[in-house]
């Protein structure tokens, strides 16, 4: 037997059955993509590490050099050297928290161009590596899809964009017939992304943030699009309480064009078993949107300050990787043995 799942067996290494173990990826040193932001990345994972509450638990992904400037301040127990090329944890890592699957990363998570699929498969690669190494049971698929293309309750139901009928060559049946198959869903909607042409992902449009009850943005500027997106998701998911969220979009300050801007966009919330994990910009209606979401949800509302990462097209659900039960258990207990070598 793996000294993972001894320690899992013998209850040595073990999560509260409602816990959720979030990743995080940090830049790699040097890397010029991020050089004009990497301090603000920086202060985006300490304080949101920090907010991270019990059961909850949070692990970043380093290489050498950060180690010790994210251990100094969150901990040696919280940091991992494991060196990720993208900061996008989300999209690359495998989807489903409670029985994950990889999905193959697109080319559009890596800004497509000529060598996108390459890119984005070397960026997935890396991770399947560490997953491999720590013992962890995760299944694989072929086809196309980014993590932040897959938003779900946990209790049957998602939402994915038509970017994954477009991606994979499929009709919705067939789209369906897949996604029933290959991640438990009992039900899907199929919605129409709110850009075209980029990444495509439904969680800066959607977010789940309880069983059967969805949060989805407002768009005052494009009524059409809006009674298009209820419809769809009406259609998909029949039973489902939909909520509208207020969105102050701001795409004033775009870091990377090729990805746009998740500031303003409150669905790009993390949630997990006890709680939601909401961005928050800074601005007025942040206490408005964190009103209707603790109105909504009976898990507890936690902001998340995400200024300083929104500007690079994502936010605190696109920085997560969300695992659960055994394979959460099996990461913890190789970052735990890595410590040891140390």
């Amino acid at each position: 037997m793996h000294a993972a799942a001894l320690l899992i067996a013998s209850g040595l290494m073990t999560l509260p059955a409602r816990a959720e173990l979030i990743v995080l990826a940090a830049p790699i040193t040097g890397d010029s993509y991020y050089g004009e932001v990497a301090g603000e990345i920086f202060d985006f994972h300490v304080a949101y590490a920090k907010a991270i509450r019990a059961p909850d638990q949070v692990l970043i992904l380093t290489d050498e050099a950060a180690y010790e400037r994210y251990a100094a301040v969150l901990g040696f127990e919280k940091v991992l050297v494991a060196p990720m090329a993208d900061i996008w944890a989300r999209d690359f890592g495998p989807s489903n928290a409670e029985d994950p699957v990889y999905f193959r990363y697109t080319a559009a998570g890596q800004g497509g161009g000529y060598s996108g699929q390459d890119d984005a498969d070397a960026v997935q690669i890396a991770l399947a590596e560490l997953t491999d190494a720590a013992d962890m049971t995760i299944r694989a698929t072929h086809f196309l899809n980014d993590g932040g293309n897959f938003v779900d309750d946990y209790a049957g139901n998602a939402v994915v964009s038509t970017k994954f009928l477009k991606d994979n060559d499929l009709t919705e049946d067939e789209a369906r017939a897949v996604l029933q198959r290959v991640t438990g869903i009992k039900q899907v909607a199929f919605i129409e992304a709110d850009e075209q042409g980029g990444l495509e992902h439904a969680d800066g449009v959607v977010s789940f943030v309880d069983t059967n009850t969805l949060v989805i943005n407002s768009y005052p500027e494009d009524p059409a699009y809006a009674r298009q997106l209820r419809a769809d998701l009406e259609r998909g998911l029949p039973g489902v309480t939909i909520h509208e969220i207020v969105t102050p979009y701001d795409g004033s300050e775009i870091y990377d064009e090729r990805f746009g801007s998740a500031c303003g966009l409150y669905t790009n919330a993390l949630v997990t078993p006890e709680r939601v994990y909401l961005p928050q910009f800074g601005i007025p209606e942040d206490a408005t949107a964190l009103a209707l979401v603790r109105a909504a949800t009976p898990r507890e509302v936690v902001p998340v300050s995400s200024s300083q990462v929104c500007k690079m097209g994502g936010g605190v659900r696109c920085m997560s990787w969300q695992l659960r039960g055994a394979q959460a258990a099996a990461l913890l207990t190789y970052a735990a043995s890595e410590r040891t070598r140390r």
